[in-house]
């Protein structure tokens, strides 16, 4: 299948998402739907899971100022939801440095090997900025994808296992960037961290890879799952796709990075550890509760005095699951 980016425009659209909802709905329907657990509990070991009692979608945002600086201090009511347009209610609200579940996906193929230093240096500068309760693996990718971590070890707090697991790899061969994400994003449901992050560092090409990116954008549609993307290249690179990285970003409410220079790595890692340490976390009931399987868009804006025009970056919408259509969101709460 071409590339969805290189597709002509009878593909875009309305059509790509019925393609999209129809490979959720027969492929992955366990991804599609939204957030289902109960009102915010503490389950034994852990003090971050949220659980919510019926269907709710849960959105991780963050809030900048005009000028990218991100935003704290705002409350539920600075906040407005809109589900296709239609303005939701707001159940659950927060704003708190939780840990999360992190993976780091680095393209080790032939063309990452002179940079190859530089991008274990800012991961590492990732993993020192992040929240020390972070559970986090690393995916090494180039023709083939594997676990940087033994594999009796699924996750790690430890900086130095880190280093190890990024090191263990020679950049080499072509590059799978659409099966590693996959693998990822499969990965990252055995995190007990109710917030699912992922680091993709890549020139965002493939050219080895059994999965396409129609496929990884509908994983990618699971609630929880913020990807993040660094586009390392140069303007002879012939396999560079900066925009699937911006895509795959925007698709989730992560952001897509495309530095001029490896020096910019390091504070870029180092940005987006505080980006995740910032999110505010909003949770509602959608108004439309027919299980449709339909897609449907999500915009949130923030606006509160003192702060000017602000842009509120999340996920860019959900699947609905399809089935039996629920209560009304007003009967739904009452229960």
């Amino acid at each position: 299948m071409k590339d969805l980016l290189s597709l002509g425009p009878c593909f875009q659209g309305e059509h790509i998402r019925r393609l999209m909802a129809l490979l959720v709905l027969s492929v992955l329907p366990s991804l599609a739907s939204p957030q289902q657990s109960t009102p915010l509990q503490k389950s034994q070991g852990d003090d971050y899971t949220l659980r919510v009692n019926v269907d709710q979608v849960v959105l991780h945002a963050t809030a900048q100022d005009s000028k990218g600086v991100l935003v704290s201090g705002l409350d539920k009511d600075d906040f407005r939801v809109y589900e296709d347009g239609v303005l939701q209610q707001v159940k659950f609200f927060s704003h708190g440095d939780i840990p999360v579940t992190v993976g780091l996906v680095i393209d080790n193929s032939g063309s990452m090997k002179p940079r190859r230093s530089d991008v274990i240096a800012a991961a590492l500068a990732f993993a020192r900025s992040s929240n020390p309760q972070d559970q986090m693996f690393v995916v090494n990718f180039n023709e083939k994808v594997s676990f940087g971590l033994p594999s009796q070890l699924p996750f790690t707090d430890q900086v130095a296992q880190l280093e190890f697991a990024l090191d263990r790899s020679v950049a080499d061969g072509e590059t799978a960037l659409y099966d590693a994400i996959a693998v990822a994003l499969e990965h990252l449901k055995q995190g007990n961290r109710d917030k699912k992050v992922l680091i993709v560092i890549s020139d965002g090409g493939d050219n080895a890879s059994k999965h396409n990116l129609i496929q990884v954008r509908a994983m990618a549609g699971q609630p929880d799952a913020i990807i993040y993307t660094i586009g390392i290249f140069d303007d002879s690179d012939g396999d560079k796709n900066p925009g699937v990285l911006r895509r795959l970003a925007k698709d989730t409410g992560g952001e897509a990075f495309l530095p001029q220079s490896l020096e910019e790595l390091l504070p870029i890692c180092e940005r987006i550890a505080r980006d995740i340490r910032n999110q505010y976390t909003i949770v509602y009931v959608p108004s439309n509760r027919k299980r449709d399987g339909t897609y449907r868009n999500i915009q949130v804006k923030a606006d509160a005095p003192g702060h000017g025009r602000m842009l509120v970056r999340t996920r860019a919408g959900y699947y609905a699951p399809l089935g039996q259509q629920l209560l009304p969101a007003t009967q739904a709460a009452a229960h």
